[in-house]
């Protein structure tokens, strides 16, 4: 492989002329720039960038750390920080811890894979990246990145309780707001709602989401119509019979999945979603829109975080400003034919 000197040799330039060619720098005469560019391609002339990269401590690339790539809403956060990394002429080094496969979600409350974290985080700094990207699979506070790193950081899809290092998560209250409000619109007042963990932060927030839509509406909450789910549809499935013992006329599941064990329940008993009993889900898994009729549902702005956690990095990066600590994204509501108009019930 030619080296920067040999290139200025047979061009019988300097090497400083040859470098501010490569750097596109001023100074060097059209003929000599094209001669040089002939000579860096006929001797296959590739530029050290690590070397570059040491000597101006300024790689343009970015460090994301992953906890899993099979969870589903993942890929989409890595589209989002990818794309805006690109437009900016970054480039992305990417970690996939893979925890989900080896401890299931488990790990969601436990900290002893932290200094797994941390080796990693140690890792990219020595290859030169600029910033940390840590990318969640499912929101909760997470404290595995150090306060005292020496590059900025920022938490994807997670709570880093931490004014240094800013988060950017899902408005997971006003997505449940949107999704209840509009089934309240439909003439709805009896809303069943199935529950996610309830020491999920997503369930938690999208409790307090589908309260506020019955408050501004003049709906007593009703603790007897929430039945706790676990996210799996066949969760959903056994919640449906207390739910419609109580004679609610939609049920607003807080996951497509317990959605469909929904209606799984439904059809089983003869009742037909959209008809007999509306149902709203949330996350607009692909499943959703194939079940029948499809779901109406909250689209998880996923790809939208990623792009933001990308913002926010760069900014830090570029001028150094403060950043708050917490950025929600919102959420958009998929009306299909789940959710039936009843009028308004007096």
């Amino acid at each position: 492989m030619a080296t920067i000197k040999e290139i200025a040799r047979a061009c019988n330039v300097s090497v400083a002329t040859v470098s501010n060619i490569l750097n596109h720098k001023p100074g060097a005469s059209d003929e000599t720039r094209k001669m040089v560019m002939k000579k860096i391609k006929e001797l296959n002339y590739t530029p050290n960038t690590v070397a570059r990269n040491l000597k101006t401590k300024n790689s343009r690339s970015i460090g994301v750390i992953v906890e899993d790539m099979t969870i589903f809403s993942i890929p989409d956060i890595v589209d989002g920080i990818t794309e805006h990394c690109e437009e900016k002429k970054y480039q992305i080094l990417l970690i996939n811890l893979r925890l989900f496969k080896k401890y299931d979600d488990a790990y969601y409350h436990r900290d002893d894979y932290y200094g797994l974290v941390q080796d990693e985080i140690w890792k990219l700094i020595a290859k030169q990246v600029e910033g940390i990207i840590y990318v969640a699979a499912h929101e909760r506070t997470i404290r595995c990145i150090p306060e005292d790193l020496p590059i900025p950081a920022v938490m994807a899809y997670g709570y880093t309780d931490s004014g240094k290092i800013p988060s950017v998560v899902v408005n997971d209250e006003d997505g449940a707001y949107q999704i209840t409000k509009h089934i309240i619109d439909q003439g709805h007042q009896r809303i069943g709602v199935i529950t996610g963990k309830s020491d999920s932060a997503h369930a938690q927030e999208r409790l307090v989401g589908y309260q506020r839509a019955l408050y501004e509406n003049g709906i007593l909450y009703n603790p007897s119509v929430v039945c706790t789910g676990d996210w799996t549809r066949i969760s959903g499935y056994h919640c449906t019979d207390r739910l419609l013992g109580q004679g609610v006329t939609a049920i607003f599941c807080m996951n497509d999945l317990m959605a469909g064990g929904v209606y799984d329940r439904l059809e089983e008993l003869k009742l037909v979603p959209g008809e007999d009993i509306s149902v709203a889900g949330y996350d607009n898994r692909e499943l959703s829109g194939y079940y029948k009729p499809p779901l109406s549902t909250i689209m998880l702005p996923l790809h939208d975080i990623g792009y933001e956690a990308s913002e926010v990095m760069l900014k830090m990066l570029e001028d150094g400003r403060n950043i708050s600590p917490i950025h929600r994204v919102s959420c958009y509501p998929l009306i299909r034919r789940s959710v039936k108009n009843i009028g308004r019930q007096v």
